[in-house]
C-alpha cells in the first residue's frame, strides 16, 4: 500500500478511536492549521522573568567535565498496568515494599532542593505514573516551584483520557506517549493487555487539549514493528506529533539480541526511499533526538540513537527513582540513597554536598548496560567494574521493572558505549548472567575501585596441601575448618581472529550464539567442577556469574566467572574451571570457521575469605 493513501487511513484511526472521555462528552480533533491552546499567562511570565534573572549554574549539579544538569527525571512508581514483552515478564515483577518507596512529601522536598539548585525540567516517569493516585497533587505542586519551566510525563496512555484535563490544569506541559504499533492485534500481543483505542485516544486528547507537539516513543524492532516505519511517519502528515523512533535495546531481560535492532541509519534510509524531501531539523545542544520532517507535513518524526550514536557529551540528565536512589547516569548501576539521608534528618547543605559528590563523579559516558566497563586498557582485566561480588557496595537494581523505568519509559539518554581502546566500528555484543539478588545493598561510587593488591597472610609453608606424608596424592580434609564467605573471580582470553570475530560479534555463526551457550557452558561447569578436577571438594555455590565480552582491537572474547559460597573452602577451582569451560565451549562454536584459534590468559583474578586471606592480582 502507497503511503500517502494511508494518511487517510490512519487520520480515520484516530477520529474513530475518539470514544468520548469519562464525562461522556465525544472527544474532537482540531482541524490541521487550527490555533491550539496558548500557554497560560503565569508560565509566560514565569519565563520572562528566569530570562531576565539569569544566575550562575549551580556548582553542585556541574560535573567535573563542565555538565551542567539542569532535566530531572522522577519516578512516582514502580507498578504499570502493561506487561511489555520487551520489558518485563508477564507474570509481573517482584516490587519494592511501599515503605521503601518516596513519600509524596519527600518527593517534593527533593524537587525543590533541586529547582532551587538550578533544574528547570522535571518529568515524571515511572513504572506507570499515571497510577499513582496523587500524580495530578504533584504536578500541581510542582508547578508551584519558582524556575520549573517544563513539567512532562512519560505515558503508556492507558489511563490519559481520564487525567490529562485535570494535570493540564495542576501544570503539565509536556507529554511523551508509548506506542509501538498501529495494528490493535499487534498492540495487544505485546503489551500482553488490551488498550490500544485508550492509547489512541489519549493521544487524541492530548493534541485536544493544545499539547504540540505530542511525543510519541516507538521502539523499533525487527521482525515486529519496523515494517510499520512509514505508516508512523504517515501519521505526522495531519497531527502535530513528534514520533521518536528508539533503537532496540538491550537489558538485562529481554532477550536482546544483535539481529533485533534495526539502526538509525536503517530507519533513515527507508523513510528516504519514501520522502527524498526529508529535512533535518536544527537540535538543541542537550537533545538526545534526531530531529526531521517531510516539508509538507504537520508534524514531524525524531530518532533516539541509543544504540548506535551516543549523546553523551551533552548529558544533563538525572534520575530520582522510585526508592529515592540518586542515579547521575540512567545506565549506571551505582547510586546513592536521597530517602536514607532525608529520613536520618540531614540538612539541605549536607543533602547538596551528598548530591554535588554524586554528581563530580559522573563519568564522561556512560557505563555499559551489562559489564559497565572502565576506561582501561584491556592489558587490565579490572574492566569488568560490574561485579556485585568482588566490588563490595555497588549496589545492583534488582527489579527488571526498576531498570526498564530507566530504559524504555523514561526514554534512555545515554547510549552503551564501550571503552576507546576497543574501537568503533560495529556495535559490541555483550553477556552477562542475572545479578545475585542477594548482592551487597550498599552504595559505592562509580569512580570506586577495588585495590589491585593482595591483602593478609600469605602461606608460610612451601608444602603441596593435596599432597600426604609419603607424598601421594591426597584431598584435604577441610572438616575442622569453619564456614566462612568465599568469592572467587577468575578470566580468561579466546583470540578468534577477524574472520570468527566477526560472525559472533553479529550472531551469524551457524551453531548459533556462541556468547550466550558459552556463557551457560561456564555456570554448567561451576557447578560440577568437584567432578571434573578429581581433588576438589564440592561446594554448594550460592552465585555463578558468567559474563562475555568483545575485543575489536585483539578480535577477541573477554570472558571473566565469579562464585560465592559459605563453606569452609574456597571457590577459586570453580571460577577457573567456569572461565576455562566457557572458553573452549567458544572455541567448540567457532572451529568450524578457524582453527587458528587462541585460548589463553586463564587466571585467578581475586579471592575473599579463608585463613590464607585475601588476593587481588595486580
Amino acid at each position: 500500500m502507497a503511503a500517502r493513501p494511508v494518511s487517510r487511513i490512519l487520520e480515520r484511526l484516530v477520529r474513530s478511536s475518539a470514544r468520548g472521555c469519562s464525562s461522556g462528552a465525544p472527544v474532537t480533533q482540531p482541524y490541521p492549521g487550527e490555533p491550539l491552546q496558548p500557554a497560560t499567562e503565569e508560565l509566560s511570565r514565569r519565563r520572562q522573568f528566569l530570562r531576565e534573572h539569569v544566575v550562575p549554574f549551580s556548582a553542585f549539579l556541574t560535573d567535573s567535565f563542565g555538565r551542567q544538569h539542569n532535566y530531572l527525571r522522577i519516578s512516582l512508581t514502580e507498578k504499570c498496568n502493561l506487561r511489555c514483552q520487551y520489558c518485563m515478564p508477564e507474570e509481573g515483577v517482584p516490587l519494592t515494599p511501599k515503605a521503601d518507596l518516596l513519600t509524596t512529601e519527600e518527593i517534593l522536598t527533593l524537587a525543590r532542593l533541586f529547582v532551587k539548585e538550578g533544574v528547570d525540567k522535571i518529568r515524571l516517569t515511572g513504572g506507570e505514573p499515571l497510577i499513582r493516585p496523587d500524580v495530578v497533587d504533584i504536578v500541581a505542586q510542582l508547578h508551584r516551584l519558582e524556575g520549573l519551566q517544563t513539567i512532562g510525563i512519560t505515558t503508556n496512555g492507558i489511563n490519559l483520557v481520564r487525567l490529562l484535563p485535570p494535570l493540564q490544569k495542576a501544570g503539565l506541559t509536556a507529554i511523551n506517549i508509548s506506542l509501538d504499533t498501529l495494528v490493535p492485534a499487534k498492540f495487544e500481543f505485546i503489551v500482553r493487555r488490551k488498550g490500544f483505542h485508550k492509547v489512541m485516544e489519549g493521544i487524541h486528547k492530548a493534541i485536544e487539549l493544545g499539547y504540540n507537539p505530542v511525543k510519541v516513543n516507538c521502539v523499533v524492532m525487527r521482525g515486529l514493528n519496523e515494517d510499520e516505519l512509514l505508516d508512523f511517519v504517515t501519521l505526522t502528515q495531519g497531527l502535530p506529533l513528534d514520533v521518536r523512533f528508539i533503537e532496540y535495546m538491550p537489558f538485562d531481560g529481554n532477550k536482546w539480541n544483535f539481529k533485533k535492532m534495526v539502526s538509525y541509519k536503517e530507519m533513515l534510509d527507508t523513510i528516504r526511499q519514501q520522502w527524498p524531501e526529508l529535512e533535518k531539523l536544527p537540535e538543541e545542544e542537550s537533545s538526545t533526538a534526531k530531529a526531521f520532517k517531510v516539508p509538507s507535513f504537520l508534524g514531524r518524526i525524531s530518532f533516539i540513537t541509543s544504540m548506535s550514536e551516543h549523546f553523551c557529551g551533552t548529558c544533563n540528565r538525572l534520575r530520582i527513582t522510585a526508592d529515592g536512589n540518586l542515579k547521575v547516569c540512567l545506565f549506571g548501576n551505582s547510586e546513592v540513597s536521597l530517602r536514607d539521608h532525608l529520613r536520618a534528618g540531614a540538612s539541605e547543605e549536607e543533602l547538596l554536598r551528598i548530591i554535588g559528590a554524586a554528581v563530580g563523579r559522573k563519568k564522561p559516558r556512560h557505563a555499559e548496560l551489562f559489564l559497565l566497563l572502565q576506561d582501561s586498557p584491556p592489558a587490565s582485566l579490572s574492566i569488568f567494574s560490574w561485579d556485585p561480588l568482588h566490588v563490595q557496595g555497588l549496589r545492583p537494581r534488582m527489579s527488571f521493572f526498576n531498570q526498564m523505568a530507566t530504559f524504555w519509559n523514561s526514554v534512555p539518554q545515554t547510549p552503551p558505549l564501550v571503552p576507546q581502546w576497543m574501537g568503533s566500528g560495529s556495535p559490541q555484543r555483550h553477556y552477562s548472567s542475572h545479578v545475585d539478588s542477594d548482592a551487597n545493598s550498599k552504595c559505592l561510587s562509580p569512580g570506586s575501585r577495588v585495590p589491585a593488591a593482595h591483602s593478609g597472610p600469605w602461606p608460610t609453608s612451601n608444602q603441596l596441601t593435596h599432597v600426604d606424608s609419603e607424598g601421594q596424592a591426597a584431598m584435604v580434609d577441610v572438616g575442622g575448618k569453619p564456614d566462612t564467605e568465599r568469592v572467587a573471580v577468575a578470566s580468561a582470553v579466546v583470540l578468534l581472529g577477524p574472520v570468527a570475530f566477526k560472525l559472533v560479534q553479529q550472531n551469524q555463526l551457524k551453531k548459533g550464539d556462541a556468547l550466550a551457550v558459552a556463557q551457560l557452558a561456564g555456570i554448567q561447569a561451576a557447578k560440577l567442577t568437584s567432578q571434573l578436577i578429581p581433588l576438589c571438594h564440592h561446594v554448594a555455590l550460592n552465585h555463578v556469574q558468567v559474563q562475555l565480552e568483545l575485543d575489536s582491537t585483539r578480535h577477541a572474547a573477554v570472558i571473566q566467572a565469579s562464585c560465592r559460597a559459605r563453606g569452609p573452602t574456597g571457590v577459586e577451582m570453580e571460577a577457573l574451571t567456569s572461565a576455562a569451560v566457557a572458553a573452549l565451549t567458544l572455541y567448540d562454536m567457532c572451529k568450524a570457521v578457524s582453527r587458528d584459534i587462541v585460548v589463553g590468559e586463564i587466571k585467578l583474578i581475586s579471592k575473599t575469605g579463608g585463613q590464607q586471606g585475601d588476593f587481588h592480582r595486580a
